[in-house]
């Protein structure tokens, strides 16, 4: 093969613009820095990040560590040209995670793969993010911009996070700690969080044209609705973790659950220990309307849909039955709605709608 007249190949030719890399590096800097706490002893641009954690009055301190994403609400995000709020997702799946255990969240990587780097694309990505680190008290301490040309579409990308949190061993929640009788308190979610996208496109989309899906994202949710679909749909995530970080006494709890993809069957045993169920009653808790929208539109059954959306429930705690007033108190304050979901039993494993 003669490549003679053959014109030289650049990174930037081959779909790689380092430059915006750098141009976005730069918008995001202060943005990132904001989040950072006095434990943060590094800078963004190193290769590393690195964090002094202050670990006064821990006994025996063990770093707990979760990773996440935010599947396919991304392309939700593409279609409405919204990228403000899917950080805040990221957050929150990762944070809710790591506070299942009775951590702290302490800091916070990211990790964008983009197929074509658009800095201001990345901005609005990363203002999610701090957004949802200093709700979550977490600092942002590093991460990647990964350009993709010719694996990804043009304006697609993806979003990765992984966190970071500390909990005294002898206070980790977990299923050594739930009893027959503790009562379950269910944290409201007003939305999918970032779970069942899949499903939740099948459904109300079904195989439109990406014109005709931003057509119907633009209309109203359901008839009477004030909002947009898209708006709707990209919602961002409840983020639980500093609520129930800063419970005045965190022995109430016993266990907890983050309900994501599985919703309450698939997460809820996860947290109980082995021949204990949860009776959960089903008037106990609102169902958002989105729900519903999304099961009348795909004719989906009520056992799918509690199989892989959280319902209107994102957090299921375990706590000791006298602590219910002080755990839904504090919640309150923390502008969680919560409610009494069930209780514990010793009959066997799994949940029981009742």
């Amino acid at each position: 093969m003669d490549n003679s007249t053959r014109k030289p190949l650049t990174y930037a030719s081959a779909g790689v613009d380092i430059k915006a890399g750098e141009t976005a590096v730069s918008k995001i800097r202060s943005k990132v820095q904001s989040t950072f706490s006095k434990q943060v002893v590094s800078d963004i641009g190193g290769f590393a990040g690195m964090f002094a954690p202050d670990l006064a009055g821990y006994q025996e301190p063990v770093f707990v560590s979760s990773t996440d994403g935010v599947g396919t609400k991304a392309m939700v995000a593409v279609w409405a040209n919204a990228y403000d709020s899917i950080g805040i997702d990221l957050v929150a799946m990762c944070v809710d995670d790591l506070v299942c255990t009775g951590a702290m969240p302490l800091f916070m990587l990211d990790y964008i793969s983009i197929g074509k780097l658009d800095p201001d694309q990345i901005e609005k990505l990363v203002d999610g993010i701090v957004a949802g680190c200093i709700m979550a008290g977490a600092s942002l301490i590093g991460g990647e911009m990964a350009e993709h040309p010719g694996a990804m579409e043009q304006g697609g990308f993806d979003l990765a996070g992984f966190a970071v949190g500390v909990v005294d061993r002898s206070k980790v929640w977990g299923t050594h700690r739930v009893r027959k009788g503790d009562k379950l308190i269910g944290l409201a979610s007003p939305n999918l969080r970032s779970n069942g996208f899949s499903l939740a496109r099948a459904s109300l989309f079904g195989s439109s044209s990406v014109e005709e899906i931003k057509k119907r994202g633009s209309e109203p949710a359901w008839p009477g609705s004030a909002k947009p679909l898209f708006e709707v749909l990209l919602e961002p995530s409840v983020i639980y973790s500093d609520a129930i970080s800063s419970l005045p006494d965190k022995n109430l709890v016993h266990s907890c659950a983050h309900i994501t993809g599985g919703g309450i069957p698939g997460n809820l045993p996860r947290s109980l220990p082995d021949g204990h169920s949860a009776n959960i009653q089903l008037d106990s808790f609102d169902v958002p309307r989105i729900f519903k929208e999304i099961q009348g539109a795909g004719r989906i059954s009520d056992e799918e849909m509690f199989r892989v959306f959280n319902m209107g429930v994102g957090m299921i705690l375990a706590i000791e039955p006298s602590g219910e007033a002080a755990v839904r108190s504090h919640l309150d304050n923390c502008a969680i709605q919560t409610y009494l979901l069930g209780t514990v039993e010793e009959d066997g494993g799994g949940v029981n709608f009742v």
